[in-house]
């Protein structure tokens, strides 16, 4: 059961994909307003929604015709780094350490890196431009497993995050990772959210990132949340350790996916990342001077 969010003749609607593709337009306004009812009545999200499906038409347009949002608009999207063996070695790479370095400590400490990736006000969904920075030659996606957390710390969903990277600000010196995650349209997720009770095993998702340049591939990797160093609820312990979140709040997870050193994202590209049984998220890039409010629209 995936929830998803659209426009439709200037109005944002909220839907969700059920089992047999079938969508169906919900009464709730955003998905915080299901994780308030689920809890209110004292049950999951997806028997809430279950629930009103009991009385409603399947939506007849197709999914791919849809103007879709961000599935949530969270207040903050948190991410955790260093959590893949493959994060750590290009973190080296780009620091230029071979041994001993933050990124090793990080990597084997008790301790998760845990650092505020975005704003609802710079977060993005699907099809709208990622942003590169003007001041940065080595920019890359970081394709990441999304949680969707409640107040409490809850995982109650799945989605796809895209964690827009800039590889040699960050090398330069670690202090600079404020400056390396986040600025204008740095963070998208979506397409939709795989409620959490519907998922057999979050721990087996195959992931992949595809990019393309002038309709040619020019960069594919793979990878799968198995190869995943510490569990979800391992990092979203840390997040709300003495601090306040609500409900809807995303906590990217870390990438396992790093394009060649060689390669860096150029205006024009197209990004697609996929998780199996959540869906594709795409989005093109522009040079962050080059992104209008306009575009901004979640």
């Amino acid at each position: 059961m995936r929830v998803f969010r659209f426009k439709q003749s200037n109005k944002e609607q909220l839907a969700v994909m059920v089992n047999d593709n079938q969508m169906y337009e919900l009464s709730y306004h955003s998905f915080q307003d299901v994780i308030q009812k689920a809890e209110k009545v004292n049950k999951s999200c997806s028997q809430v929604i279950e629930e009103e499906l009991k009385h409603k038409q399947p939506i007849t347009a197709d999914f791919s015709e849809l103007d879709l949002l961000a599935p949530i608009v969270s207040d903050e999207v948190w991410a955790a780094g260093v959590t893949y063996l493959k994060s750590k070695e290009a973190r080296n790479r780009e620091a230029r350490i071979e041994s001993n370095s933050f990124y090793d400590k990080v990597y084997d400490a008790e301790r998760p890196e845990i650092f505020l990736k975005s704003t609802a006000r710079r977060l993005i969904g699907p099809n709208r431009p990622v942003g590169i920075r003007t001041d940065s030659n080595w920019q890359i996606p970081e394709p990441e497993l999304a949680l969707v957390v409640k107040a409490d710390g809850e995982i109650v969903g799945y989605t796809i995050g895209n964690d827009m990277s800039s590889r040699d600000i960050e090398g330069e010196n670690p202090l600079y990772l404020p400056q390396a995650k986040m600025w204008r349209h740095s963070c998208s997720i979506g397409p939709a959210i795989l409620l959490a009770d519907t998922v057999a095993d979050p721990y087996n998702l195959e992931i992949e990132c595809r990019i393309y340049r002038e309709n040619e591939l020019v960069s594919k990797g793979n990878a799968n949340t198995s190869m995943l160093k510490r569990t979800y609820n391992e990092l979203v312990s840390y997040l709300v350790k003495d601090n306040d979140i609500v409900d809807g709040t995303t906590l990217l997870t870390g990438t396992c996916i790093i394009p060649d050193d060689s390669f860096t994202l150029q205006e024009g590209d197209i990004i697609e990342i996929e998780i199996e049984t959540i869906g594709v998220l795409s989005n093109p890039v522009k040079l962050a001077s080059n992104i209008n409010k306009q575009e901004g629209l979640r």
